[in-house]
């Protein structure tokens, strides 16, 4: 079958790929083409376009790249009718993604949704646009399915995929030798997001904060679908930047501050103590404090469903706050304690069912011809 997946950013990309491989398992015949990253390339997808082009972070940036994003649509479109998918998959990234749907549908395109969009955060009234547009939902957090329960509209749940990757990494013993690490100072895991836009808001705070640490080292999760020499002008004395290798230096972390997204869910299933951070332009928050629903950005606490970690937002996401929560998470035993004792909530919430497989598996179920 020919498959057409559209992800907008890097975890859609990973998540994608991870999928991708699994359907390979379940359909030798399937062929792959769409929006993506280079994992996705990686696993025999045909990319018309990278992510990377159509990374914005924000309400107010989003609306000021609409003729952007309008020649984007206008092309996806016409490729989409070009190659006439089987199923068209889309993962997360709502603005977009919903559009295409709508159009796939007026085609006759099979449309599934892996990894659902986060309606449930804001304006939720669009659960009935999905329900109307997207054939088959496959959703990663528990209270997902319960959310779509209450409008009337039944969905898969499969697992988390990132629980899934987690448990399976197997973490490396010469990580300090391979990177020239101090092995006898414990690391700070500084994971400031993929995208240009939110790295520049908040990378700058998060290592100004190096005296009240010099203990520590600080890493820093760098990605490569952006320029290593743009990460030069944050590499410091004491401040170390590593690509590619975010598993491995959670997994070698005593601490580790995050920009939200799914990061702060990695991060407490490798069980490291973590504040959340986030900041956006001005007029984006204000947009996005009147719409939003839900009283936590990170996915540790929508999960728990309580504040297990701190988040620092918008105006609370200072120096002075930085270093007085980072304090807390290195230096204080019951409060690491209470935070792992969250983090263990979590991890029995989300279990672990091979989300991947068990959506691939689904998947062409459903797309097989009735006997």
């Amino acid at each position: 079958m020919k498959y057409y997946l559209i992800a907008g950013e890097r975890s859609g990309d990973f998540h994608a790929s991870n999928l991708m491989r699994n359907l390979r398992q379940q359909d030798a015949k399937a062929e792959f083409r769409g929006w993506g990253g280079d994992m996705m390339k990686a696993e025999g997808g045909t990319l018309v376009h990278h992510y990377q082009e159509m990374a914005i972070m924000g309400f107010w940036e989003a609306a000021t790249s609409i003729l952007k994003f309008r020649g984007y649509l206008k092309e996806c479109q016409r490729d989409l009718l070009a190659y006439k998918p089987d199923v068209l998959i889309l993962v997360d990234y709502a603005g977009f993604n919903l559009r295409v749907a709508k159009f796939a549908k007026e085609h006759g395109i099979k449309v599934f949704y892996y990894i659902s969009p986060k309606i449930w955060a804001w304006n939720q009234g669009r659960v009935h646009t999905v329900k109307k547009l997207v054939d088959k939902m496959f959703v990663i957090l528990p209270f997902e399915q319960e959310f779509y329960q209450r409008f009337g509209y039944d969905v898969d749940y499969i697992g988390n995929p990132t629980a899934d990757a987690v448990a399976e990494h197997q973490k490396t013993t010469d990580f300090h030798q391979r990177h020239n690490l101090d092995p006898a100072r414990k690391i700070i895991a500084v994971l400031p997001g993929s995208r240009k836009q939110e790295i520049e808001e908040m990378l700058y705070e998060m290592v100004a904060i190096l005296p009240p640490f010099l203990d520590y080292q600080f890493v820093v999760a760098g990605v490569d679908n952006l320029d290593a020499n743009y990460y030069a002008n944050f590499e410091r004395n004491n401040v170390r930047i590593l690509f590619n290798e975010t598993y491995d230096l959670l997994a070698h972390a005593t601490a580790a501050l995050v920009t939200s997204g799914t990061a702060t869910l990695e991060t407490a299933l490798f069980g490291v103590p973590q504040v959340v951070c986030y900041r956006t332009s001005a007029v984006s928050y204000a947009i996005g404090k009147a719409v939003i629903k839900v009283p936590y950005i990170s996915l540790v606490n929508l999960i728990a469903d309580r504040e297990v970690v701190k988040e620092l937002i918008q105006g609370d996401f200072n120096s002075r706050n930085l270093v007085k929560e980072l304090k807390k998470i290195t230096a204080d035993e019951a409060f690491i304690a209470l935070q792992k004792a969250g983090y263990a909530e979590i991890r029995e919430k989300l279990g672990r069912q091979n989300a991947a497989e068990k959506a691939a598996k689904l998947m062409v179920g459903y797309l097989a011809p009735a006997s």
